[in-house]
């Protein structure tokens, strides 16, 4: 069984489950924060780690983040056990924090077309290693027909906001980016923008994307 790490009302008929970044485990401030804040915007978070992640935890080793390609089978196991313990939920997304939301867009397509999922959310999606923006990792987002966001900083290093938006991408996907955020979503100091703030930015985002006629009904 995967170890999950569960927040926001139990009976709450919108969930999304998220995976972590290459270097950070689900209990990581990030995620701790935004999960915060998606729980009291009446979304549940269900947080899962990959086993290369999870076995630090066990043996204190830092073993190398395994490749994305090779993470698709423990992101279905993740699903298909929160499907079975969570039986009443209305509307079930999947994502991510950068490695996490890559191997969720992985899957995406096909759990959409299965009626398990109702889209995607990536937070910081990998579009390129930094420093290398011809390797892109963007193809499989051209034909993409699940419902999905991508919440970005302006200046994330793995795809800021001038290289993306001369990107093919599908229709379907909906950008929301952070003014002046790293890939953590901080500004720079001189900014005039907080890290607070564009985590409460990419909450709402979240919120308006997920809850569409809750939001519309305010």
């Amino acid at each position: 069984m995967i170890h999950t790490i569960e927040s926001g009302p139990r009976d709450a008929k919108t969930r999304l489950l998220l995976a972590h970044g290459a270097g950070a485990p689900m209990s990581s401030p990030f995620l701790d924060n935004l999960a915060e804040l998606l729980a009291v915007r009446s979304i549940a978070v269900s947080r899962f780690e990959f086993a290369y992640m999870a076995g630090r935890r066990t043996n204190g080793k830092k073993r190398p983040a395994t490749k994305a390609e090779l993470l698709t089978g423990e992101y279905h196991s993740a699903l298909a056990q929160v499907r079975e313990q969570i039986s009443d939920i209305t509307r079930l997304y999947i994502g991510g924090k950068s490695l996490g939301g890559r191997v969720a867009s992985m899957i995406a397509e096909d759990a959409h077309k299965a009626g398990t999922i109702s889209g995607l959310v990536c937070l910081g999606y990998p579009f390129h290693p930094p420093g290398k923006p011809e390797t892109l990792r963007t193809a499989h987002l051209a034909d993409l027909t699940c419902p999905s966001l991508i919440v970005q900083g302006d200046r994330d290093p793995f795809g800021n906001r001038a290289e993306v938006e001369t990107y093919t991408l599908a229709p379907a996907i909906q950008l929301h980016w952070l003014p002046d955020g790293d890939h953590d979503f901080g500004p720079r100091g001189a900014s005039g923008y907080t890290r607070k703030g564009n985590l409460t930015s990419a909450a709402d985002a979240i919120v308006a994307f997920m809850m569409p006629l809750e939001t519309a009904s305010d």
